[in-house]
């Protein structure tokens, strides 16, 4: 093993720290979890499914009996579900130093969320974006605070269609998907040019896991995109979600990780490896094209940022 390469052995003691992992049921959610609860966090996990993710929670005690656990429900393809959960998190008085915003549905048929938004920008992008914002006080009084977004290799291929958000003119689920992930890097690189200016002591990173073996690949996909992606990407790309997790692991951990890095696997084509720094697409790192998806998600989840345009 080439000892330059990050692992979950040089994850730092995290006693006394506060995480929230959305989507920690299952696959890179639940591993990340995982390792943090075994560095000494306290990790609320934040699920959809609530007996599935009992049951995570179940599997995770009886591996780590001393693991600080704490499960919440939360649907982010639903704003109201994100308020919910928010207002409890004040309610409750919660310390969050670390926001993980790992959940996320990939490539199915067509459906609306219930405030009437395609599936996969509701869950993948406006849920967390609104969700960030409405933590985002706590997080600023935060131990190291930081918000790690976890996109995706296919945000190369994605682009906001601005005139067509809902895809009621023309829907394509891998094309919706790549516009959930590219948002996500949009966002991810506008709240860090934000809390810069703001002079905030959150960081935000962006995370992608490669090529990763997780539930996302059979339960969205359908036809020849499912068996596609589990018979033939699976076996012949694939690393295990352990391996996939470690990019957000580092972003949300490690001493040295900087606000407006992005994270993924350093292996040919970033599909498989360890953690290193890599570049998003030129088009995500457009600031006007991130001001514009700014704008238009504050107005679709009436969540406004009390911080400053960046310059």
């Amino acid at each position: 093993m080439d000892e330059s390469k990050w692992t979950v052995g040089r994850i730092p003691d995290q006693t006394g720290r506060t995480f929230i992992v959305t989507g920690a049921n299952s696959g890179l959610g639940l591993a990340t979890s995982r390792q943090l609860a075994l560095r000494g966090a306290h990790v609320v996990m934040a699920v959809r499914n609530e007996t599935k993710g009992r049951q995570a929670v179940a599997d995770l005690t009886a591996a780590q009996p001393d693991a600080s656990l704490e499960l919440r429900h939360l649907d982010l393809a639903d704003l109201d579900s994100v308020r919910a959960f928010a207002d409890r998190v004040h309610a409750d008085g919660l310390p969050v130093d670390v926001l993980v915003n790992n959940a996320g549905v990939m490539m199915p048929p067509r459906a609306l969320s219930p405030q009437g938004h395609e599936i996969q920008f509701a869950g993948n992008h406006l849920g967390h974006f609104a969700l960030t914002g409405l933590l985002l006080d706590i997080l600023q009084r935060g131990n190291d605070p930081r918000v790690v977004t976890v996109s995706s290799g296919m945000h190369r291929r994605g682009r906001i269609h601005f005139d067509d958000l809902t895809g009621a003119r023309r829907y394509s689920p891998t094309a919706f998907y790549c516009q959930s992930k590219f948002a996500n890097v949009l966002f991810g690189l506008e709240l860090d040019r934000r809390l810069r200016a703001a002079a905030s002591p959150v960081r935000s990173l962006l995370a992608h896991p490669g090529y990763a073996v997780t539930n996302l690949q059979s339960s969205g996909p359908t036809g020849v995109m499912k068996l596609l992606l589990t018979s033939v990407g699976n076996r012949l790309l694939a690393q295990d979600v352990e391996m996939g997790a470690l990019p957000q692991l580092y972003a949300a951990t490690d001493p040295l990780a900087e606000g407006g890095q992005f994270i993924g696997p350093d292996g040919q084509g970033e599909y498989k490896g360890h953690p290193t720094t890599v570049r998003p697409v030129a088009s995500a790192e457009d600031p006007a094209t991130a001001a514009r998806l700014w704008t238009l998600s504050e107005e679709l989840t009436e969540v406004r940022y009390d911080l400053p345009a960046a310059v």
